[in-house]
């Protein structure tokens, strides 16, 4: 096979391939916003789709509390205090020779 016919059809079956890999997205699954469609439609029309509430710049805190809760993340807790324990695990009076 000369040159030039290999060429034509590599470039052929190239052609083709990107033809069919279009095709290989399409599923027969459903997606996990199928069925969406009317409550998109309905936001859509909406004319002021934000919570009244939100331009209320005045937000209640108590300060003494926030303090607290900087403070706490600041400085790290005390450690746990250690104890002289011994513990001894096997039957009583047994030898390890």
């Amino acid at each position: 096979m000369s040159r030039n016919k290999l060429l034509l059809v590599i470039l052929g079956s190239s052609l083709l391939a990107g033809c069919a890999a279009d095709y290989l997205h399409n599923y027969d699954t459903m997606t996990l916003a199928s069925g969406d469609s009317l409550k998109a439609n309905e936001l859509l029309q909406t004319v002021d789709p934000y919570n009244p509430a939100s331009n209320n710049t005045k937000i209640e805190g108590d300060g003494a509390r926030s303090v607290g809760a900087v403070q706490r993340y600041r400085i790290p807790p005390a450690p746990p205090p250690t104890t002289n324990m011994t513990v001894n695990v096997g039957p009583a009076g047994a030898s390890t020779q």
